[in-house]
């Protein structure tokens, strides 16, 4: 096995003319040999005739036909003159039918071998040698029928190849592009939550620091809550950047008891929140109470910034399989039109976010005016089942 490998590599590395002049060269000489060994005598046109059946052999991958053409003229030529003088097995005719059955379309394979073989039973002069005749020649067509299919396979399995590297590169990069919308979700709603509250308290800051000092210093409190807890959540997300393997320990999984926190941390900027967070929940997964938090914290950001209001009210309450989340305020709103829809408004980077986290739980998110176009209104709901396509609710 070893020695037929060496071989391969180095007939690959070598010219198809160059195999197939030395093929032909080697088929001559078995032809002119037979011419000399036959008991007749034989003028110099027939070694001739014998090395014209080889000629056309460095061609038999370019025009495998012609070639078998050629060398037919020749071999019958030589038959019908000098019959005798014949070699047993004629290389160039093997090599040119094996090329046929290798190269040409199925019309001219078969169209051959039947030409072939009446050719041979035919022009033999005995049965014995009609029948040896007929079996060399199927078993040049049988062997080139089964390298055509081979590499046939040898094809398929190459572009199947090519086809899961393609799949595989692409899946790749689907999954880096989802991780990296993932990680830009979490920055923004750690760094918008935090840095809004902390902006709003430094603002309030100076202007009651000397008629109530008590409240300034609740304002100061909440910037470094708001900056510590912003540090804690943002080191757990590059924890998960510099280390891939601790993903699910390090990546942050807020839970639904916290919104407590980040609901304390929003009244002392001034909001009045109602947090409605039902009994009997029971265990959801993670994946889902980690975007009902991450929805509830991006819609009091947005009121806090864009709102107006003074009050908000927040809802959280299991309905079947289904985990339902509302957050509402009394803000300003969004104008109406005349025929009833939202006037000018196209949402922003949070509210793109709060859809997409949660159609990564397989469910729904709306954002849009409250009844009449009064205030502000966020509605989610998450399937605890497996990921499906909910209803749409809210707006």
């Amino acid at each position: 096995m070893e020695r037929v490998a060496r071989w391969r590599t180095w007939t690959a590395g070598l010219s198809p003319y160059v195999l197939d002049s030395s093929l032909a060269l080697v088929s001559a000489g078995i032809a002119v040999w037979a011419v000399y060994n036959d008991d007749t005598r034989w003028p110099t046109w027939v070694y001739l005739l014998a090395v014209a059946t080889a000629v056309p052999l460095p061609w038999r991958r370019r025009a495998p036909l012609t070639v078998l053409a050629l060398y037919s003229a020749a071999e019958i030529t030589l038959s019908v003159l000098a019959h005798s003088a014949n070699a047993q097995v004629p290389l160039a005719g093997v090599l040119g039918l094996y090329t046929v059955a290798e190269r040409c379309s199925d019309r001219a394979r078969w169209s051959v071998l039947a030409v072939t073989v009446v050719g041979n039973v035919v022009g033999t002069h005995s049965p014995n040698g009609a029948l040896f005749s007929v079996l060399t020649s199927a078993g040049s067509f049988v062997f080139g029928a089964l390298v055509r299919t081979q590499r046939q396979l040898v094809r398929v399995e190459a572009e199947r190849a090519r086809e899961a590297g393609v799949r595989a590169a692409s899946e790749a990069a689907r999954a880096v592009a989802e991780e990296r919308s993932r990680i830009a979700r979490e920055m923004h709603d750690i760094l918008a939550h935090a840095v809004s509250l902390m902006v709003i308290q430094a603002e309030a800051g100076p202007l009651v620091v000397r008629d109530n000092p008590d409240r300034a210093i609740r304002a100061f409190d909440t910037i470094a809550d708001s900056g510590r807890d912003a540090m804690v959540q943002l080191r757990r997300v590059l924890g998960v950047l510099k280390d891939p393997e601790a993903g699910r320990e390090l990546a942050p999984q807020p839970r639904l008891a916290e919104l407590a926190d980040v609901v304390e941390r929003v009244r002392r900027s001034g909001l009045g929140v109602e947090l409605e967070l039902a009994d009997g929940l029971g265990a959801l997964p993670a994946d889902v109470e980690a975007a009902a938090f991450r929805i509830v914290q991006e819609a009091l950001t947005n009121t806090v910034k864009h709102s107006g209001a003074d009050r908000a009210a927040i809802r959280v309450r299991r309905s079947g399989e289904v985990l339902e989340v509302v957050v509402s305020d009394n803000g300003r709103g969004v104008p109406l039109a005349a025929d009833r829809t939202v006037a000018g408004w196209s949402g922003g980077r949070g509210l793109v976010g709060i859809r997409e986290r949660a159609a990564a739980c397989g469910g729904r998110a709306e954002a849009g005016p409250g009844p009449e176009g009064r205030g502000f209104l966020v509605s989610a709901r998450l399937p605890l089942g497996p990921a499906g396509v909910v209803e749409r609710v809210g707006g």
